[in-house]
């Protein structure tokens, strides 16, 4: 695993864990995560960009099909 995959995957872990103890939804994390994931992006891209980003993603959710580009 790379080293920004072990510190995201450490961090989101103490997240989840704080908001479990909270008794904030796992969705509802979700949410909150993914607004600030776009902003954090959008200061830096373009909408356009974030969006198609986001779209990837969507498309890529299917466990039963596989990946037709990966992206670093």
């Amino acid at each position: 695993m790379t080293d920004q995959h072990s510190i995201v995957k450490k961090h989101f872990a103490a997240l989840l864990s704080e908001a479990r103890e909270a008794e904030i939804p796992t969705d509802v994390v979700g949410r909150a995560i993914l607004a600030r994931l776009v902003e954090v992006w959008a200061e830096e891209r373009q909408w356009q960009d974030v969006a198609s980003e986001l779209r990837f993603t969507a498309d890529s959710l299917d466990p039963d099909t596989d990946f037709e580009f990966m992206r670093p």
